[in-house]
């Protein structure tokens, strides 16, 4: 099991390019972000920088979100018909830094209240130019108490989206914690073809594990793929990785 830092929730009393050489300097070697810039076109300065922050690190960046609408209160901008262009030209952004990184899958938020012959038109745009690096565009089930306007819900909704796009580049990132909020089959979940990427938080409160009632440790045991700390703790505390690895 190999555990990676989302850098867009954790160490947040930091400058943002600091974060990975404060991930790196308590024994993480791979960082993921959610989109990490204020623009979906950010100036090459900003782009180099945020590159060289996670190369002078020394760490790996496992995932990567494509631009979104978070900071406006939103769930991504697949679906969204006014949003088509700025989608595009941040997805372009995100293959180039996710190129010279190596990074290997980018996370696709559907989007709130989207029109779905346009989301599936865009994954798949993302899908096509994503396999040019050899990576993966992953689309993510939300749960519907924090997120009541986006449409994937399920691990069912999700993965009927993914093999409506038809491209064999997408995949299902398994958020535990979301999931878990729905009442999904966490096992069955994690065991999904489809599965690409896994986060993970405890539920309920979102707080790292131990803190809550998800029994992790068992639920991970035997997945090798990446797991996303994608979960918030001001206390920074990392001893609950030592249930993993006895």
């Amino acid at each position: 099991m190999r555990f990676d830092v989302n850098c867009s929730i954790l160490f947040t009393r930091l400058p943002l390019l600091e974060r990975p050489a404060a991930a790196r300097a308590v024994g993480f070697d791979a960082v993921e972000f959610w989109w990490p810039f204020d623009t979906a076109v950010p100036g090459d300065r900003e782009v180099d920088a945020f590159v060289d922050a996670i190369g002078n690190a020394g760490v790996r960046l496992v995932g990567l979100n494509l631009v979104d609408d978070i900071p406006e209160g939103g769930r991504g901008l697949v679906g969204r018909p006014g949003d088509v262009q700025r989608f595009r030209d941040g997805l372009d952004v995100a293959v180039g830094i996710a190129g010279r990184l190596g990074c290997q899958a980018l996370n696709a938020l559907y989007g709130n209240n989207g029109e779905p012959e346009l989301a599936l038109e865009n994954l798949a745009l993302a899908a096509r130019k994503a396999a040019a690096i050899d990576a993966v565009v992953l689309v993510e089930a939300l749960n519907a108490y924090e997120s009541p306007s986006y449409p994937l819900v399920s691990v069912k909704a999700a993965t009927d989206v993914i093999e409506a796009v038809g491209e064999p580049n997408v995949r299902f990132l398994c958020d535990l914690y979301h999931l878990a909020r729905m009442g999904e089959d966490l096992p069955a979940a994690l065991a999904h073809p489809l599965t690409g990427h896994v986060q993970i938080a405890d539920n309920p409160g979102r707080g790292r594990p131990g803190t809550g009632s998800l029994p992790l440790a068992g639920l991970l045991d035997g997945y090798e793929g990446w797991v996303g700390l994608e979960y918030k703790d001001p206390e920074l505390d990392f001893d609950w990785i030592k249930e993993f690895v006895t």
